[in-house]
């Protein structure tokens, strides 16, 4: 989507989402008070840095009343949480949006090689977070089925900040224990984890020759990979596997790896899905960082069921220039260790 066309999609939901007959009632008790009309102030996608970033008011706002009143009567939504890394969870709603997104996302997956009628595992967090709920759309729009593995990362976390790194060690080898009975008994060729979770598959010798020898796509999500880490996946513990790369959290949806282009100086390149989705990387003064430098992540959200204006992000990245007719790139996604004085623990995902 051109900025002009994406200018024109801000317009529309701003009608939407501050309509008395459309809106929320979540943005419509925020109309009176952010000091400009929505509906006539806000003409573009620069113009959404006017609104504040309410994304913390998420963590204890009613779902029902972030769901718009221009909801389809019979149409079902679902509450999804973000991981609690930095606080208490936010909270969104979903009616179909993330379907759409998925739809998307899947196509990306095709361009890299993902085949059909693939089995995939999910070996990440299900629950309250939506990932999981992604993972098997992407499965079932490649006609497989989606086999899980019970995972609940904010029990890592908190065994994490608490110094119990004993405990969170056999909570990952209890994980992986699952992980080899399903990949051992089911025809399974695309797993779907995070970094940490393939590293420690890297250091269980029979699990990994069971990755090696069954699985064709690893799709990891979630957490930062750093360069090196990716590079010793690809080349030393996975050649020959299909290798891509999905960053994304619970408000901003999904940004896929793009192909790799010639002349990339980095081996993984997202792009997020550009109908509804900007994001930044700017400094500390809010100002977009250059091309090859490091900001910190701001997003905006403009969907019909949920609009997240001016949201800093608890990541940071590289900006990369784009292709032909896409957005920005973002490389080498990395979580800022410290937000409002809370540290950052990223766990398993």
């Amino acid at each position: 989507m051109s900025n002009v066309d994406f200018d024109a999609h801000v317009r529309k939901m701003m009608e939407w989402h501050f309509s008395e007959d459309t809106g929320s009632a979540f943005w419509l008790g925020k109309r009176d008070v952010l000091g400009f009309d929505p509906i006539t102030d806000i003409h573009s996608g620069d113009d959404l840095l006017r609104f504040p970033d309410v994304s913390g008011e998420l963590r204890t706002v009613a779902a029902s009343d972030l769901i718009p009143r221009g909801a389809i009567a019979d149409q079902v939504f679902r509450v999804y949480e973000s991981g609690g890394t930095t606080g208490a969870p936010k909270r969104i709603v979903d009616g179909g949006y993330r379907s759409r997104m998925g739809v998307w996302a899947w196509s990306r997956l095709r361009a890299h090689g993902v085949p059909n009628a693939a089995n995939w595992l999910h070996l990440g967090p299900a629950g309250p977070h939506v990932v999981a709920f992604d993972t098997a759309g992407y499965a079932a729009l490649g006609g497989g089925v989606l086999y899980t593995i019970d995972l609940d990362p904010r029990w890592v976390k908190k065994l994490i900040a608490a110094g119990r790194h004993s405990e969170a060690d056999d909570y990952i080898e209890h994980l992986l224990d699952q992980a080899h009975e399903v990949l051992s008994t089911q025809p399974i060729s695309v797993l779907n984890t995070t970094p940490p979770l393939l590293e420690a598959i890297c250091a269980r010798p029979e699990l990994l020759a069971l990755v090696a020898a069954k699985i064709e796509t690893i799709v990891w999500a979630g957490t930062s990979f750093s360069a090196e880490s990716l590079r010793q996946a690809e080349e030393v513990f996975f050649p020959g596997i299909r290798i891509v790369g999905i960053y994304g959290n619970s408000l901003m949806g999904v940004a896929p790896q793009r192909p790799r282009q010639p002349g990339d100086d980095h081996r993984c390149v997202f792009e997020p899905f550009h109908e509804t989705t900007r994001l930044d990387l700017v400094a500390e003064d809010r100002q977009p960082v250059d091309y090859g430098s490091r900001g910190r992540v701001r997003m905006h959200l403009v969907s019909e069921e949920m609009f997240l204006p001016n949201v800093l992000e608890r990541d940071t990245a590289i900006r990369v220039e784009p292709v032909p007719g896409g957005p920005d790139g973002l490389a080498d996604v990395r979580p800022i260790r410290t937000i409002d004085d809370v540290d950052v623990v990223e766990g398993v995902y």
